[in-house]
């Protein structure tokens, strides 16, 4: 749709093409009206008290603060879930296979179903991990797949993220905060829960644990306090009641990966790891990592650790492939992708690349490794030099770019200002947790939103902020605003021994903070998150 003037027109998640509000909505606009600009600043007042009283944080520019989150929620109807929901576990069938390709027979790239220079030049191809089988052949144990709304309402793909995607610790917090500060908006409506996603989670892991083992124990391996994520790795943890170590809590030994104790050393046997690939194991990867456990890629193709996700994952969330995942969808499933892709064009291929340079003005240039909004062109926003300089990069390495029409996100209705309600553009990650027999998907995910107006840029790194994502629910399920979090079997406690030599703590500090991952600020929109 467009305007009069010829500007798409946003897809406005509240209201239809009348007037009327969507399912779902008639009750969240009552109580904002009821409220009026002077109740919700004050209810804006109350949630910053309570985020900052529980600790819910990220880190920005080396700074603590509460992750900014809206007071109004997004609603999502019951049908159109049951689609996303199809979508999200196709995709991730798919990719599942494609890994399991690619790190083995390599028929996808035999047959020509994704090039095979595309695949073997990614910079998350990891030769170290061929022939690497998980022990229950599950490799994207976690998925977050972005999802924008374009101009038309249509759901489309614009990323996955298979290796380390952060952010459903603000999930569940957005919900127990919302239910906390603005109990009434959540009168007369049927939500389904969230609560139960650590459970999900701490089960699809010990599926994952070598067969031998019928009481594995599962740690999270964290890059340390100072990684921006560091409140999620520990929320996880706590949620799932798994220890949470650093790479010098583990050695590895014959094979096997220990962990250090006080009352001396411990098998581990699934590692849910929040590190990069390249900081995992300094035997394979950078050898000057002090954030990983040397040894452990060689415990794992012994069959006797799981790592969660698996190494060699980012092969299939490089942007440059993820064109092709249709492709694969057909090829591996023999289906027709229910979510489509944003059209996204390949810049090493001469006749496309010419295409997106001589409407440069009209695209989003991403360059595929990045990630947190950083390094991406918008443009209609940049500048004539701007241009040229990335006209320039393209044609010097176009492997190392995407481009994608811009997109004009939806939009929903936001608290900015002292009490006002203006629309602002959102985009939305539901996670999936995948046990070898059956895909969870948490019903709604994070929606993000960037809350400068007119922006489509959603992470938090660069203003953005998140809401309350609402599935309607039409059978008979537990309240929505349910507080207390269903019952996890934990897993045995050991105090972790944490007595350790000096090392070099400036560039240990470097390293946590360095770990880009997938996080809750991952990306911009509109054909954006990078």
């Amino acid at each position: 749709m467009q305007s009069r003037t010829g500007a798409a027109v946003a897809y406005d998640e509240m209201v239809d093409a009348d007037g009327k509000p969507r399912p779902g909505m008639h009750g969240v606009a009552s109580v904002l009206d009821t409220l009026g600009a002077e109740g919700l600043t004050e209810r804006a007042r109350l949630r910053d008290a309570y985020l900052d009283r529980q600790g819910i944080t990220f880190s920005l520019s080396g700074r603590e603060r509460p992750l900014p989150m809206d007071l109004v929620p997004r609603v999502i109807g019951a049908e159109e879930w049951t689609r996303v929901e199809a979508g999200i576990k196709q995709r991730i069938k798919a990719l599942e296979m494609f890994l399991h390709d690619v790190y083995g027979p390599g028929e996808v790239l035999e047959d020509g179903i994704v090039p095979r220079r595309l695949v073997t030049s990614s910079h998350h191809y990891h030769r170290a991990a061929y022939g690497l089988v998980p022990p229950n052949g599950v490799r994207i144990h976690v998925a977050g797949i972005d999802l924008i709304r374009d101009e038309a309402g249509t759901f489309r793909v614009l990323e996955d993220n298979l290796r380390c995607p952060s952010g459903v610790s603000y999930v569940l917090e957005n919900r127990r905060t919302l239910a906390h500060v603005l109990p009434e908006v959540f009168n007369g409506q049927q939500v389904r829960s969230v609560f139960e996603y650590p459970e999900h989670l701490l089960d699809a892991l010990r599926a994952a644990a070598p067969s031998d083992v019928a009481d594995p124990t599962v740690a999270v391996l964290t890059p340390g306090v100072h990684n921006s994520a560091h409140f999620e790795h520990a929320f996880l943890a706590r949620r799932m009641g798994a220890e949470l170590v650093e790479g010098r809590d583990l050695f590895c030994r014959d094979d096997r990966l220990w962990m250090r104790t006080v009352r001396g050393a411990r098998p581990v046997h699934v590692i849910y790891r929040r590190i990069d690939d390249e900081y995992l194991d300094p035997v394979h990867f950078l050898p000057d990592s002090l954030l990983g456990v040397p040894g452990l890629l060689n415990a794992a193709r012994a069959g006797n650790v799981a790592i969660a996700n698996a190494v060699g994952n980012g092969v299939a969330d490089d942007k440059a492939v993820y064109p092709y995942v249709p492709d694969m969808i057909a090829y591996y499933l023999g289906e027709t992708a229910i979510l489509p892709n944003v059209t996204t064009y390949n810049l090493s291929d001469p006749d496309q690349r010419r295409h997106v340079l001589e409407r440069l003005d009209r695209m989003v240039v991403k360059p595929v490794d990045g990630s947190g909004g950083y390094g991406l062109v918008i443009g209609n926003q940049a500048s004539e030099s701007q241009l040229e300089a990335t006209a320039q990069k393209i044609q010097d390495d176009p492997r190392a770019w995407i481009a994608q029409p811009i997109v004009t996100l939806s939009t929903s209705p936001t608290v900015v200002g002292e009490g006002a309600v203006e629309p602002r553009h959102v985009d939305l990650r539901p996670f999936a947790v995948n046990d070898g027999d059956d895909i969870f998907v948490l019903p709604g995910g994070l929606t993000r939103v960037a809350l400068p107006k007119g922006s489509l840029v959603v992470n938090s790194s660069q203003g953005g902020g998140s809401k309350d994502t609402w599935v309607l629910d039409e059978g008979e399920r537990g309240p929505a605003g349910e507080s207390a979090p269903p019952r996890v079997t934990r897993v045995r406690r050991s105090a972790v021994a944490r007595h350790h030599a000096p090392v070099t703590a400036d560039e240990r500090l470097r390293q946590q903070e360095g770990q880009q991952q997938q996080s809750a600020g991952t990306g911009a929109t509109g054909a954006l998150p990078c």
